[in-house]
């Protein structure tokens, strides 16, 4: 018990930044499903407003909570946004190979892309969106 949380501990960052990140996929799904079904809107378009929803979310708590970063937000936004497309290009490329050309079960494959993003992710924006 006592090793788990000296882990935690000296990750409070990269824990915080998941479960931040959890916050804003949930806000992200939540949105999605309100605007398929009771505003009946198109998926493709519910898809872009959930995930827009959960991005600014989880940007402005990592901000405020995780990094304490409080200058040049509207920068620091466009370039979180920027590893977060990043990150859906490395998911794309990965599932393309590891689906489409390995075979590996989708669902598989798509955790292995979730370990991968978020640490390719995490890291791109302590060290870009987040740099004091």
């Amino acid at each position: 018990m006592k090793a788990a949380l000296l882990w935690l501990e000296t990750r409070r960052q990269f824990v915080l930044y998941c479960v931040i990140g959890a916050s804003g996929a949930t806000l992200d799904f939540l949105v999605y499903a309100l605007l398929v079904r009771e505003a009946q809107l198109h998926y493709e378009i519910a898809n872009a407003i959930g995930y827009a929803s959960g991005t600014v979310l989880s940007f402005f708590l990592n901000a405020h909570f995780n990094f304490k970063i409080r200058d040049a937000l509207p920068l620091r936004f466009l370039s979180f946004c920027g590893v977060g497309l990043l990150g859906l290009a490395m998911s794309v490329g990965i599932l393309f190979l590891t689906v489409g050309h390995l075979g590996w079960d989708k669902y598989l494959a798509k955790l292995v892309t979730i370990v991968a993003v978020v640490l390719l992710q995490y890291n791109l924006n302590r060290l870009i969106s987040f740099k004091k």
